[in-house]
């Protein structure tokens, strides 16, 4: 059985900010070519998962000029 790090523990990870956080918009992109931007992985995961996969070729990652919104 795997043990938990403690929250005492300096290796323990907590959020440094509470802000909205995403540096990366995501480009769905189909075999016939169309393709889509999002500004949210879980869009991106959401169009994935609802499109048929013989209609799905690959997503983009595409790099933000601002993390912290």
């Amino acid at each position: 059985m795997t043990k938990c790090i403690d929250s005492s523990d300096p290796r323990f990870f907590t959020a440094t900010s509470d802000k909205s956080y995403d540096r990366h918009n995501y480009k769905v992109i189909r075999t016939d070519g169309e393709s889509v931007v999002v500004d949210s992985w879980e869009l991106a995961r959401e169009i994935w998962w609802n499109t048929p996969s013989n209609s799905l070729s690959h997503i983009e990652i595409l790099d933000k000029s601002k993390g912290f919104k």
